[in-house]
Parts: C-alpha cells; structure tokens; sequence
C-alpha cells in the first residue's frame, strides 16, 4: 500500500472516524458531570467540572500524533524544538513534531521513568533534562504512548529555550543521519534586544530557507507564509485574552486546565484549526464568567505558578489546593506562549520571526522573570507563588531563590520553592511535598 493510500485510510478515513467517535463519547458522559471527578471516579466537590471543551482537545491532540504516525511516506517530517520558528517549515508543508511535547505526554501518562531509562541504560546519565532523555529512550527503543513516532527528515533547533536542545538535536542529528538547522539567539540581557542581534537571527533564518526547501522538494511561497504566520499571531492572541480572563474572580479555568489546553498552540501553532480552537475556547471561558462559575468552587486565595508543570501530579495538586479553596490562576510558563503574539507581523514574517524568537522568557535574565512575575502579582491580583524548582530545567529554576526572597519582601506574599523535576517522577517526594503544601496553606490564611 502506498504511502498516500495508507494516511488517507489510517488518518483521514478511520482514524477520523474513530477519534470523532470517541469524542461524542465523552462529551456525552461529560454533560452527565455536575463535579470534578477526582481519583477514581469520585466527584471533588471543591471543583469545577472539567471544560466542556476538554474532548475536543483530545481529539484535536490525538489526530495531530495520528497524523504523525502515519506521516513518513506522504509527507515531510520535521522535528523542532518548543521555541523554534516553525512557521517557516509549516510554509513548506512539514508535518512538525516537538519532542518536547512528546514527552510530557509520556509524563501525564506516567510512562516516562519507563523510556528515560531507556536512555540511561544506554549510557545517557540522569542529570540531563528528563524531556531529552525521555525522547532518546523513545528513539532507542520505540516505546511511546501514541502509537509510532515518525523518523524526521528535518530538524530544527533554536537556542531560545537552553543549550540543552543543541547538543539534543545534535545527537538526534547524527542517528538518524538528517540535516540539522540550528538557529541562535543571542541571550538578551537587556530591556531591548540590540539591532544587530536581531538581525543575527534574521539572517540564519534567511539561510535556513534554501535548506529546508531542499529537503521539502518545493520552494517557500511567500504568500504562504504571510498566511501561517497571520494563523500563529491569532492563536498566540486569543491564548492571551483566554489567560487574562483569570483576572475575574472567580477564575473560570485554573493553571492546570491551562497546561491541558496549551498543546495546540505548542505543537500545532500555524494550523487555522488552532485559531478556531481557541476561539471556541475563549467563548466557553466567558460563558462560565458570565455564569459565576470558578475552576475552584469558593475561590478563596489565587497563586501564580513558576517553571514548568509536574506533568504526573497535576491532578493531585488541583485537588490538593482546592479543597482548601486555593486556584493557581496564573502561571510564567503559559503565559510565555501568548505574550509575544503582538511582535508577530505576518507581513513581514522572517523579519518578525527573527524578533519574536528572541524574546522568550528563558532568553532573558532573571531579572526579567522577576519583574514578569511582580506584574502578574498586580494584575491578577494574587496572594501567593509556587515556585516549581525544576530539577531537570536549570535555566528555568536558576534564581528561584533570590526570586522568591524579593516576591516576599517587594510584593509582601508568602512564596514556596517546591523541589521536583517536570517529567522524572524519581524526584518528587509525595510526603515532603504534602507538607509543604500544608505549611503553604498555613501562611496563606
């Protein structure tokens, strides 16, 4: 069977068919829910109902790696990192796949210790991000929750989120024996990056162009582009609006449901099924403040979040914190992927692209992240922060400390550095962690 012949009939004949089946499943089962149901089944009165929204998003995410399973073949493959500028390679008809994403799937899926230590038996040691170890344990074994990995024709690393993802993608590079672009961004330890950085950046990306057209077998139509770099800058905002609308009291969605509905604008950023996504999630989100309904049933103190999500504790720090009436409303790491929508032109989409990617909160110093989370503070109106010290992500974690004496002292909030790593379930402490958060609770009273 051919390879167009075999995505058209997995993907868009029967896969469709069943995900959409099971889509109306749940939403069916779903309107049956009047609580969160927490672990086993049981209903947490002390929250909201999951967002009515929550299997089209699952869809939405499991057609996307469907697609991916089925790419090699129909397609060209691409695998990028979370911060890169993809918008080029979506102009050129790639399938993308971010590793990253990948493995925080394996995370929630509680599979990721499994395949890391695939990666470590080989040799990889366990210092290293758990995300990059869990991809070389999928790629040296096979092992992953959504099916079959597609083998990349093309990848793209940008240095915007750490160096980590250099020597990553150079070792990815030189398995699977495909070209690698590396696009690097100079650090911006400043209010403003310098001109010549900027143009730095835009230069790479101009000589990345004929690379990735190689390998597309197609030229890059730059009317294309003006219209997927429009699409990113319409997610990108109506992300934000989403996000900003926890300003209301109570929030309609907390930090948690925020780190579910992100995937899109991640992985599928670029894609017109993206802004429609996210539309019909702002409508929901408006409909439940137009409704007084809360993500935390008598919202009683609104945290921040810093670093990444503990992907397979996620359910147990919602319902955690909201039997005491506690809603993270707020987050630094979801929010990274809204607030630089406004420096998106789609006019100028390489131009912009050079600009945009520069600007990451993890390209920036410390200070930056300091001041970013003051202004949230303000406005969202919070009374505490939850500080992930990340075990696996250092550029992420680098400061907490001094950050979280500064947030107590100028902005006169109690702050919790909470020790643990994003994807390694190694190291997170059930007990420590149960008491810090009870201690945490104490202060906020």
């Amino acid at each position: 069977m051919s390879g167009w012949l075999r995505y058209q009939l997995m993907v868009n004949g029967l896969g469709r068919a069943a995900l959409r089946w099971q889509r109306w499943q749940a939403e069916r089962r779903a309107r049956r829910d009047s609580h969160w149901k927490g672990k086993n089944g049981i209903p947490m009165p002390s929250l909201a109902p999951s967002l009515k929204i929550a299997p089209r998003t699952k869809e939405l995410v499991a057609r996307h790696w469907l697609q991916g399973r089925y790419a090699n073949g129909y397609r060209k493959v691409a695998w990028v990192t979370s911060g890169a500028p993809v918008e080029l390679l979506k102009a050129l008809d790639f399938y993308v796949l971010y590793p990253e994403n990948h493995a925080a799937i394996c995370g929630t899926a509680r599979v990721a210790v499994d395949i890391a230590s695939e990666a470590e038996n080989a040799g990889y040691s366990r210092d290293i991000c758990s995300y990059a170890r869990t991809d070389f344990g999928s790629v040296l074994s096979g092992k992953t929750p959504v099916g079959k990995l597609p083998k990349p024709d093309l990848l793209l690393a940008c240095t915007n989120i750490c160096q980590t993802v250099l020597q990553w993608y150079r070792v990815l590079a030189h398995y699977f024996q495909v070209p690698l672009i590396l696009i690097d961004t100079p650090f911006v330890y400043y209010a403003e990056a310098s001109e010549h950085a900027v143009e730095f950046v835009k230069r790479q990306l101009d000589e990345a162009v004929p690379v990735a057209e190689q390998v597309a077998c197609k030229s890059l139509d730059e009317r294309k582009l003006k219209q997927v770099a429009g699409l990113s800058r319409m997610a990108s905002q109506l992300w934000l609006e989403i996000m900003e609308r926890n300003r209301h009291r109570p929030a309609p969605i907390s930090v948690f449901d925020e780190f579910i509905q992100m995937a899109p604008i991640v992985e599928m950023r670029g894609d017109a099924v993206t802004v429609d996504f996210y539309a019909a999630l702002l409508k929901e989100v408006d409909e439940r403040i137009a409704r007084g309904i809360g993500a935390v049933k008598h919202e009683r103190k609104r945290l921040l979040w810093d670093n990444l999500p503990i992907w397979y504790r996620l359910r147990y720090l919602a319902e955690s914190l909201g039997e005491h009436g506690i809603a993270i409303v707020a987050s630094t790491y979801t929010n990274a992927w809204g607030e630089l929508a406004p420096l998106i032109d789609p006019e100028r989409p390489l131009e912009s692209a050079a600009r945009t990617y520069i600007y990451p909160i993890l390209n920036r110093g410390t200070g930056h992240k300091l001041a970013t989370m003051k202004r949230m503070i303000e406005d969202y109106d919070l009374d505490g922060v939850i500080l992930h010290s990340d075990r696996s992500c250092k550029p992420y974690s680098i400061g907490q400390i001094d950050q979280r004496d500064r947030l107590i002292h100028d902005c006169g909030v109690p702050a919790l550095l909470l020790e643990a790593d994003h994807n390694d379930s190694r190291c997170f402490s059930e007990e420590q962690v149960a008491n810090r958060l009870a201690a945490f609770v104490e202060m906020l009273e």
